[in-house]
């Protein structure tokens, strides 16, 4: 698990292209790598990675086909920058929400304005998961937690402050720039138990009607 907080700025160092997957080495910059073991989790861009070799200054994960076709991470070349923070320990302050590393789809920059000292990016999400995209709720974007400011079917907005701009690589997103989204955990795990006997036979299944009452049996009110 993850909270959505980057710790630092990486770059992709290598790319092994092996079999149809990938194995890539990744320069950590500022990444304190002192108390990573083998086979720790290592957020990048998003994704949560597995540290198979590791220093001080770098560390190798091997990327699936399955991965490479439902991430940017298979649009990186030698030189992108990405985003990264390590796993999160009970300890640790949960500063953004909880994350879990799963993308859950690739959504699209469709617009980029200035608002005042901040920046506000338009984005549109695959229409299968829009609907797990709330106002003032939670999404991660690349790794990073942003609070939704609005939403229209399957676009929102988020509002980038010069600090997290200047500490992650939003400050390279460009319109037409793909990013990895994954929404809030919540989310999804309420429309799985709203569902009910339905579970089973979802395929065939109508999407639940959410309402105060499905709310309450399933203890969130």
């Amino acid at each position: 698990m993850f909270t959505g907080i980057i710790q630092a700025q990486g770059y992709i160092k290598r790319i092994d292209v092996r079999n149809g997957d990938w194995r890539l080495t990744v320069a950590v910059g500022e990444l304190d790598m002192t108390d990573v073991a083998m086979g720790d989790s290592i957020a990048t861009q998003g994704v949560c990675l597995t540290a198979v070799e590791f220093n001080a200054n770098e560390f190798v994960a091997d990327v699936s086909a399955e991965t490479l076709k439902v991430t940017t991470l298979g649009d990186l070349k030698i030189g992108s920058k990405v985003n990264l923070e390590k796993a999160l320990r009970l300890q640790d302050r949960l500063g953004g929400h909880l994350v879990s590393g799963h993308v859950d789809g690739v959504g699209l920059v469709k617009t980029i304005s200035q608002d005042a000292r901040s920046w506000r990016y338009l984005i549109e999400a695959p229409v299968e998961i829009a609907r797990y995209i709330a106002h003032k709720g939670s999404v991660c974007i690349n790794g990073v937690s942003l609070t939704v400011n609005q939403v229209s079917g399957c676009e929102f907005d988020v509002n980038i402050v010069p600090h997290t701009r200047e500490k992650t690589t939003i400050r390279e997103w460009q319109v037409g720039s793909r990013l990895n989204l994954e929404v809030d955990l919540l989310a999804r795990y309420l429309e799985r138990l709203i569902s009910g006997p339905n579970a089973e036979g979802e395929k065939q299944a109508k999407p639940a009607v959410i309402t105060e009452t499905l709310l309450a049996q399933a203890g969130y009110l």
